[in-house]
């Protein structure tokens, strides 16, 4: 396929985005940044417009981000993809895979069915017995089911008072009903981003808390740092990701006192981590696997 266009799905401005629709060009002359919040689906044509073009027209879409922030209309966004993916515009990575993991419940289900160690996990509406994970963990994560970047993540310690925990649990359940709750642990500071590029393994980076931060997000003042993980850690964020059967994707592993655990697998995966961590252009790599998945279409 002799220059084939390929738009790229992001938030106009930001880094990643810019960066893989400017490795794109480069590589075929075509570009096209897509903020999914301009895009109309007509059902009586089956168009996809997005500013004058018909996104269904496209040879190929690579989805960098979707939303600002993880939220059920992430979902919504997604399944708008699926028209342009059923008039045969290959997306990276396919909406159906990412819708999986957008979901932090579905995300985790998923990696308990294929046997991953996680942090000790409870599920529950019910504030009782969110209570008492607590006080059997001794501190806990309160995690929202959209987030990313540890955005609404709130830590409880079982040295709380009955009352005060309860209400901070409260709070936290008028905008999580489904409460998702992890016993915090010891990371020592740090965990690691495992980058996969079609299932085969990139490269390892480490994010490093500041000041003993107990997320080590760069959006809490974190930083990267390379890392050279046992061919162990590889080997099980091999398995974590396998399931999903991501184009691109970064799998998020600790190493804590009980073992190494997965926390997650991302939608859309690092650049940044990967290019300020070990120094891999992930764009690059990312665009040439897609032209030549395109190639051999």
């Amino acid at each position: 396929m002799a220059n084939p266009k390929i738009g790229v799905v992001g938030l106009p401005g930001k880094w990643s985005t810019e960066k893989l629709a400017d490795t794109v060009e480069e590589k075929t002359g075509f570009r096209l940044v897509i903020d999914m919040s301009q895009v109309e689906l007509d059902l009586a044509s089956g168009q996809l417009n997005y500013n004058g073009q018909d996104l269904c027209q496209l040879d190929g879409m690579m989805v960098k981000k979707i939303t600002a922030k993880y939220c059920p209309n992430t979902l919504d966004r997604l399944e708008l993809l699926r028209i342009a993916e059923q008039s045969g515009v290959r997306v990276f990575s396919k909406p159906d895979h990412m819708i999986r993991l957008i979901d932090r419940l579905s995300c985790t289900v998923t990696m308990r069915g294929a046997g991953i160690p996680m942090p000790e996990t409870r599920i529950t509406e019910d504030i009782d017995t969110a209570m008492k994970a607590v006080r059997e963990f001794g501190s806990a994560v309160f995690k929202p089911l959209y987030s990313t970047k540890a955005r609404g993540m709130i830590v409880l310690d079982a040295s709380l008072s009955k009352d005060k925990l309860r209400h901070l649990i409260e709070s936290f359940h008028a905008d999580n009903p489904m409460m998702y709750i992890q016993k915090k642990m010891d990371l020592q500071g740090s965990d690691l981003g495992l980058v996969f590029l079609g299932g085969d393994y990139l490269g390892c980076y480490a994010r490093v808390s500041k000041n003993g931060s107990w997320n080590t997000t760069i959006h809490s003042g974190g930083r990267y740092e390379a890392y050279k993980p046992p061919q162990e850690l590889i080997d099980l964020a091999y398995t974590a990701q396998q399931p999903f059967d991501m184009d691109f994707t970064t799998v998020d592993v600790a190493v804590s006192s009980e073992g190494p655990v997965v926390f997650e697998v991302s939608a859309f995966g690092g650049f940044r981590g990967a290019k300020e961590g070990i120094g891999i252009n992930a764009a690059e790599h990312y665009v040439d696997y897609a032209l030549g998945k395109l190639k051999n279409s």
